[in-house]
C-alpha cells in the first residue's frame, strides 16, 4: 500500500496509527501543505479533493481517513478496533466522533488559513479560536472517560480502540497550539499510555519522513 501523507496532518496521524496497529506495512509518500503540492494537478487527479492522507491498496484509491479506518476494520479485523458489544462500540466511536466531527473539522489548515485570510484573524486569535474548540471537545471526553468505571489505561477497556486513534492525534495538535493538557488528567493518562506503545511512537509527526 501507498500512504500519501503530511506529517502534521491530524487525520493522516490518525491513519498511521491505524495501520501500525492492524500490522500492515506501507510505502510512506510526502505531500507538502506547506507548499500547496496537494493543489497540484497530479494529486488532485489522486484525490479530488486535494486533502490528505488518500490510501492506495492494488490500484484501487482510498480517500476519508474515517472511511479508510472503517475498511481496515472490515479487511483487516484483528486486532480489532470496535469493541464487541453495540452498547460498547457506539461509546468508542462517539468518542472518537467527538473529535472527528467537532474538534478536528473546524481547527484544520484550511480552516485557519481562512480565519487568517478572510476575517483578518492574527495568530493571537487562531490560537484562541484553536484553544477554545480543543477546550470544549476535552472536557467533553474527560467527562465520558471519567465516568467509565471498566476502563483501564485507554479510552475504552485495556487495549487501544478507534478513541485512541482520533485522540491521541488531536493531543500532538493541541500542544502544537500551546493547550495545556494537565487541565485534563484522563486525556492526559490515555496520551501517555498509548505513547508506550510501538505502533503510536511510529506515527508520530516528529518521526515522518518529511519532518
Amino acid at each position: 500500500m501507498q500512504l500519501y501523507s503530511f506529517f502534521r496532518s491530524g487525520t493522516s496521524h490518525r491513519l498511521r496509527i491505524a495501520l501500525n496497529l492492524k500490522g500492515l506495512g506501507y510505502d510512506y509518500v510526502a505531500v507538502d501543505l506547506r507548499s500547496e503540492q496537494h493543489l497540484g494537478a497530479e494529486y488532485q487527479a489522486l484525490h479530488p479533493q486535494g486533502l490528505v492522507p488518500a490510501l492506495v491498496d492494488q490500484g484501487r484509491v482510498l480517500i476519508q481517513s474515517p472511511a479508510i479506518i472503517e475498511w481496515l476494520e472490515e479487511r483487516h479485523p484483528e486486532p480489532p478496533l470496535l469493541p464487541t458489544a453495540p452498547e460498547d462500540r457506539v461509546h468508542v466511536r462517539a468518542l472518537a466522533a467527538i473529535v472527528g466531527c467537532d474538534v478536528h473539522p473546524i481547527n484544520n489548515r484550511r480552516i485557519l488559513e481562512a480565519l487568517r485570510r478572510d476575517f483578518g484573524a492574527d495568530e493571537a486569535a487562531v490560537q484562541r479560536w484553536c484553544a477554545d474548540w480543543i477546550g470544549a471537545g476535552f472536557d467533553a471526553i474527560e467527562a465520558l472517560l471519567a465516568n467509565d468505571i471498566r476502563r483501564g489505561d485507554f479510552c475504552f477497556g485495556h487495549a487501544p480502540t478507534l478513541a485512541d486513534v482520533y485522540l491521541v492525534p488531536q493531543v500532538e495538535s493541541a500542544r502544537r497550539f500551546q493547550v495545556d493538557i494537565s487541565r485534563w488528567p484522563h486525556v492526559q493518562a490515555v496520551d501517555a499510555a498509548c505513547a508506550q506503545l510501538d505502533a503510536f511512537r511510529r506515527a508520530a509527526p516528529s518521526v515522518q519522513p518529511d519532518a
